[in-house]
């Protein structure tokens, strides 16, 4: 697992010409863009990574486990994310 504090620490140490005060302000600016872009609804693509997009989850009746009620779910959108050929392949290449 690497945390975000990790991430810019690794962009910092491989772009010696960044700040790591730099290297936060671009992890964040990308990871603010893709928000922002599925926040309107559009899809991201990063080829070679992956897409991230968001999906229309129903409303539906669940059943609250303490006590067995049941609870109305409100209708929500959740990001979803589908993993890129390149990384896959690297993922899946037997050692």
């Amino acid at each position: 697992m690497m945390i975000r504090s990790e991430l810019y620490a690794k962009i910092a140490a491989e772009n010696r010409h960044l700040m790591h005060e730099q290297a936060v302000a671009v992890v964040d600016t990308i990871f603010e863009t893709i928000t922002a872009a599925l926040e309107r609804g559009n899809r991201v693509e990063i080829r070679g990574f992956g897409a991230f997009s968001c999906r229309q989850r129903e409303g539906r009746i669940g059943r609250n486990p303490k006590n067995g009620a049941s609870v109305d779910v409100a209708p929500k959108v959740i990001p979803w994310f589908k993993l890129g050929k390149v990384i896959r392949d690297r993922l899946n290449t037997p050692d």
